[in-house]
């Protein structure tokens, strides 16, 4: 991961607080979360946003951790459109029909149990594998359910914060890249 000054970070620290509160809605859909990381700009190095990162997911209570979760869609339907999401759930876009209809039920499940998407952080996982873990995770109590979902939070906001900060390009012409 980066951790010295980068033209994305520089442009992350000097954008207007409106762009840098967008940037980091598409990082992650809680404003608690964006609030309080972008208090602190400008940052020094990309380390310190990641540490701001998870220092501010760390204090989101249960209701902002619903709202980072509204702006996930469900494993193995990425949102149209949104390469973000897509490549993210990449390890889903081979899977079998059979497995992305056992995925389709088990989230199904999941929701019903929890009231919110299976939440993982699908970069680098299976289809296979992000099936094993909902699979175990659908047992755990609310409580430990919602930890897990905050790491796992903290993780993709540390993927999406770090492709932020080393994209020297901007945003639009990031997405079609």
């Amino acid at each position: 991961m980066t951790s010295g000054t980068t033209p994305g970070l520089t442009r992350f620290n000097t954008s207007a607080d409106s762009e840098a509160v967008a940037a980091l809605h598409e990082v992650c859909s809680s404003s608690a979360w964006g609030s309080k990381v972008l208090a602190q700009r400008p940052y020094s190095t990309a380390e310190a946003l990641f540490l701001a990162s998870d220092a501010a997911m760390a204090e989101l209570t249960a209701e902002d951790l619903a709202e980072a979760m509204a702006g996930h869609p469900p494993i193995g339907r990425p949102k149209a459109g949104d390469p973000t999401s897509s490549r993210e759930q990449s390890g889903m876009a081979a899977a079998s029909d059979q497995l992305k209809t056992e995925m389709l039920d088990l989230n199904l499940a999941y929701q019903d149990r929890f009231g919110h998407v299976f939440l993982i952080c699908a970069t680098g996982r299976t289809g296979e594998q992000m099936r094993d873990a909902l699979r175990e995770r659908i047992g755990n109590s609310p409580e430990a359910e919602r930890e897990i979902v905050r790491t796992e939070l903290g993780k993709i906001n540390r993927i999406r914060l770090t492709r932020l900060v080393e994209t020297s390009e901007t945003s639009e012409e990031e997405s079609s890249a």
